[in-house]
């Protein structure tokens, strides 16, 4: 069996660095409550497709619908974990996995879980590194 098998991604580790802080930022944005920094995030023209639960065009969508949609619950953990960047042709994506539980505002409410995957397209603003394109694949919601 001879498989060809490539490991790195094109990129600097400094660019990598920055996607995967970008990633991590993204789930202490929205677990923090902190809406300037998780609109700093995406690019002002972004597509999110979030599947059953929405699509959304812009930063400004996107940051106002996930604002109004955890005014409603208590305490939030967003994990990121297994980042896998790469650069094709110009083109930097990344998959990262996400586990969030979503509690609830008061005591006894539901408490909500979702596990899944992020397949993000990145561009470089002047603002730095920045999703252009996301889509969130749900493997388990709970």
């Amino acid at each position: 069996m001879n498989q060809a098998f490539r490991i790195g991604t094109g990129l600097s580790a400094q660019d990598e660095r920055e996607i995967a802080a970008v990633l991590i930022a993204y789930a202490s944005a929205i677990d923090q409550r902190d809406w300037r920094l998780l609109h700093s995030i995406f690019t002002y023209d972004c597509d999110v497709d979030y599947g059953s639960f929405g699509k959304w065009h812009g930063a400004k969508a996107l940051t106002e619908h996930l604002k109004r949609s955890h005014a409603e619950l208590g305490a939030s953990l967003h994990r990121i974990s297994n980042i896998g960047i790469s650069a094709l042709d110009g083109i930097v994506h990344a998959r990262s996995y996400v586990d969030a539980v979503l509690t609830p505002m008061n005591p006894g409410g539901p408490l909500h879980h979702g596990v899944g995957y992020y397949d993000d397209q990145f561009t470089r603003s002047g603002n730095g590194w920045q999703i252009a394109r996301r889509r969130f694949h749900a493997v388990l919601i709970e």
